[in-house]
């Protein structure tokens, strides 16, 4: 199995970790900050200990947490890395610091994967000697738990390279998509950015209120998406598959898109919404929320592992 290196031992790189060692790799992780050093294989173990009660592995977390290290030293935890995950602040500038170290200490034929939300690897790699090597890796929050990665290459990175990437985040159980070629916010988010678009705009107009917007999807949207992708959605809702669909439907949907001018997020429309979401949640209940969270998507992702795809 490849080794991996994971730059960074906060939240994502921790759960970056536990992906890989779930599926036999040998993983370091690096931090600068000594203490984030010291708690990371804790933090890495105990969300192995939640995997497991819910059967989403298999071994022992004992035997999970023996293939992860940690260290203070960068050049130790890329010496012989197959892939490098950084998962560094979200500024070029902080990019741009961690891969000149990179460049010089990575091997050959290591792979270097940016845990990015949104920066392209154009913007931090340019000068690189290693730049063919490069790309996103971007994952979804917690990628120990949801299982989709985005590829997205760099204009200089090498085809060969993503496809040996794909292959190893195929390997750990993690499902890639490759995104052609560079564009702003990825895929996922420009599909998130859509629908929290035609939200923010239904809230603002008075068609109805945030509560019952996360109803409609997470009681009406989400039940299918949790399970089908938007494309087999339409695919099965006309007796004559998409064509159908679109002839039945796509000049509702062409008016609707004509509607739609983009507008920003104003102040007022914002403490509207925090209001509202504060009425729910209060402030102080929300890290146990997240907690909740986690364990139900752990719950669904384990019912979709169990459940035939065909």
């Amino acid at each position: 199995m490849e080794k991996i290196a994971i730059i960074g031992a906060g939240l994502i790189g921790c759960a970056w970790a536990s992906v890989f060692a779930r599926a036999g790799h040998t993983v370091t992780l690096y931090d600068i900050d000594p203490n984030a050093v010291a708690s990371a294989r804790d933090t890495v173990k105990a969300g192995l200990v939640k995997q497991r009660a819910v059967g989403l592995i298999s071994e022992e977390p004992d035997v999970v947490i023996a293939r992860v290290s940690a260290t203070a030293s960068l050049e130790d935890a890329v010496r012989g890395a197959d892939l490098v995950q950084e998962n560094v602040r979200e500024t070029v500038d902080a990019k741009k610091e961690i891969y000149a170290k990179l460049d010089k200490l990575v091997g050959p034929n290591t792979l270097l994967a940016s845990s990015t939300s949104g920066i392209p690897a154009s913007a931090f790699t340019e000068a690189l000697a290693c730049r063919q090597r490069c790309f996103v890796g971007h994952p979804i929050n917690p990628p120990s738990v949801v299982p989709l990665v985005e590829l997205v290459p760099a204009p200089w990175t090498e085809p060969s390279v993503i496809e040996r990437a794909r292959t190893i985040y195929a390997r750990a159980g993690q499902v890639p998509i490759v995104v052609n070629r560079e564009i702003q916010g990825f895929i996922v988010n420009r599909l998130q950015g859509a629908l929290l678009a035609e939200a923010f705009r239904l809230v603002e107009d008075g068609y109805v209120n945030g509560s019952d917007i996360d109803k409609a999807v997470k009681d009406g949207l989400g039940l299918r998406w949790s399970f089908m992708g938007p494309m087999e959605t339409i695919d099965l809702n006309a007796p004559g598959g998409l064509r159908d669909y679109c002839g039945r439907y796509g000049p509702l949907y062409y008016d609707i898109a004509t509607q739609a001018a983009p507008r920003q997020w104003t102040d007022a429309l914002i403490g509207r919404l925090e209001q509202e979401r504060l009425a729910e949640l209060p402030a102080d209940q929300r890290p146990a929320r997240q907690a909740w969270r986690d364990q139900r998507l752990m719950d669904l992702v384990a019912h979709k592992r169990a459940a035939p795809e065909k």
